[in-house]
């Protein structure tokens, strides 16, 4: 029986290490907060403090989670992202660092924040690249259109709790079916995993998050060729769109947008130095 929030932290430490997860101590830190109502940093400046009985329990069932590799964003149901706090659950993709690349591709080609601008999020998922540009252009006002109802409701929920509700609306739909309405910015992170490649993704990935926000088809590219397709009739005559890229995917995306009218003016590298964001507007010819 674990007696203070040190033996928990050591313990926890020892199962996750165990079960091969390589973030263990600071998954352990996390969890250990997590039932205490706390910070992982506050946990640790309570060692001595005893774990109650209903908190052993929780931790324990909390543990079992984490070392069958549920994704610990799944698990404490959030997830930070452009220092924002974002509800996630298993109907959505866990917000990565790596797309906080179009958030700051959008931004810095805006030399005014105060301007009315209309956004477009193709895909939206969890809200997290509608709303964070909301929470960066005040003036702004957002569409998130995803196929997934459950989905939408995580979005939904985020608007709610980071008060964006009054400019963020979110629409059931297949990429751009239905919308008539032309926009200033859209940005879009698709599905662009070869399908077949899905099962050699971290188990974190392959086995909890959602399929079809993941599966690019057969080359990884389908979605980006129903994108295209419909991008240019949403695009405003100077409006620019965002579009996230796998590894080893920008020629091919350039290739596919540019047979839609669409012609690639920049290319926005990750933290890791890997084209991530490819900046496309309408073809001048």
């Amino acid at each position: 029986m674990l007696q203070t929030v040190q033996d928990a932290l050591r313990h926890s430490n020892d199962v996750l290490a165990e079960a091969g997860i390589e973030t263990a101590r600071l998954d352990a830190r996390l969890l250990v907060g997590h039932v205490l109502g706390m910070d992982a940093r506050a946990a640790l400046l309570v060692n001595e403090r005893a774990l109650h009985d209903a908190e052993q329990e929780r931790l324990k069932t909390l543990l079992a989670r984490r070392a069958g590799h549920e994704p610990m964003a799944y698990i404490m149901a959030e997830r930070e992202f452009w220092s924002l706090p974002f509800k996630v659950t298993p109907a959505t993709l866990v917000p990565r660092p790596d797309s906080e690349t179009i958030v700051e591709a959008v931004l810095a080609s805006v030399p005014d924040r105060q301007k009315h601008f209309s956004i477009l999020d193709l895909g939206t998922g969890s809200g997290c690249l509608l709303l964070s540009l909301l929470h960066e252009l005040p003036q702004a006002q957002g569409v998130g259109i995803d196929c997934s109802t459950p989905a939408l409701n995580v979005a939904r929920d985020n608007a709610q709790h980071l008060q964006l509700s009054n400019r963020a609306s979110f629409i059931c739909a297949d990429w751009g079916n239905g919308v008539s309405k032309k926009f200033d910015l859209i940005v879009c992170n698709p599905p662009y995993i070869p399908h077949d490649e899905i099962k050699t993704l971290m188990p974190d990935v392959a086995q909890f998050e959602p399929r079809h926000a993941l599966s690019g088809g057969k080359d990884g590219l389908e979605s980006y060729r129903a994108i295209a397709s419909c991008v240019p009739d949403m695009l405003k005559k100077d409006g620019t769109a965002y579009f996230e890229i796998g590894m080893n995917q920008a020629d091919a995306v350039i290739n596919i947008l540019t047979e839609n009218r669409l012609q690639t003016v920049d290319i926005k590298e990750d933290l890791s130095g890997l084209p991530r964001c490819i900046v496309a507007e309408l073809s001048r010819a």
